[in-house]
């Protein structure tokens, strides 16, 4: 079965990105494909430092949800990340998380 693993970038773990999120996988489950949802969480994530060390460890330096998101995006065949909008970007938690999720772990996200 297909699983898609949905990722909520806001500070409100049950706030409307959360409420959009559960739409979206509530139609892919009445589609047959399996759901599973992060709350990436209201702590502090760090930048990406460039330290090249997941290239070596498999894992980023930082032990944080980063981590966590890559292990569970290896089991996963699509991804759906959902933020708020400020200013027309995405909010710098999650960005931070996506820049250092995808850096250490590219591949548990390529061709997906």
């Amino acid at each position: 079965m297909m699983k898609v693993l949905l990722v909520n970038g806001s500070a409100h773990q049950n706030g409307c990105t959360a409420a959009a999120l559960a739409e979206v996988a509530r139609t892919l489950e009445e589609q047959g494909i399996g759901t599973e949802t992060i709350f990436i969480g209201n702590a502090p994530v760090a930048d990406c430092m460039a330290c090249g060390q997941c290239g070596k460890l498999g894992r980023c330096v930082i032990d944080d949800i980063v981590n966590k998101l890559v292990e569970t995006a290896r089991g996963c065949d699509g991804f759906v990340f959902g933020s708020p909008v400020y200013y027309a970007h995405p909010t710098a938690r999650i960005q931070a998380v996506l820049d250092r999720a995808f850096y250490s772990g590219k591949d548990a996200f390529a061709h997906k």
